[in-house]
């Protein structure tokens, strides 16, 4: 055995609780994405969506796209690193949370989707801003702690 595997600490419980839920949570928008993308405006309505929003959808730049993509699929990749210990989580999630947080820029202050139920949306939204916030923290965390490599 050598010095670096005896001075790292065991994985604590807790990071595969954190990691799970993070990798269950961050899929669901994940699927979103990948159903928005591949089966396009019956997907959308399917989620209640109004055919102003869907075209509102439509009319998205391609920097959304991406700004989307990062915020979802970082949250993903992030949430795989948290569980394999590495500790370019913090960075991923970071990336992730500044894609979201772009998204909502996007959403309220750009281009605001006409047609919704702003105070359901921006529950929801703050839901995820939370969860965003609380992965970046905890990753930041269990890095300066010595447990993702």
């Amino acid at each position: 055995m050598n010095s670096t595997n005896a001075a790292r600490p065991r994985t604590p419980w807790h990071l595969w609780a954190v990691g799970g839920v993070g990798l269950l949570w961050n899929a669901y928008g994940a699927v979103d994405y990948f159903l928005s993308k591949t089966q396009g405006d019956v997907y959308l309505r399917s989620a209640g969506m109004s055919q102003a929003q869907i075209d509102h959808f439509h009319a998205m730049p391609a920097w959304m796209t991406a700004v989307w993509a990062v915020g979802v699929w970082g949250a993903v990749l992030g949430s795989v690193l948290l569980l394999l210990r590495r500790r370019f989580a913090a960075p991923v999630f970071v990336a992730s949370l500044l894609g979201f947080v772009l998204s909502l820029v996007y959403a309220y202050g750009i281009a605001p989707l006409p047609e919704s139920n702003n105070q359901m949306m921006m529950t929801m939204q703050s839901v995820i801003l939370t969860g965003c916030l609380l992965f970046v923290w905890y990753a930041q965390a269990q890095s300066k702690a010595g447990v993702l490599r």
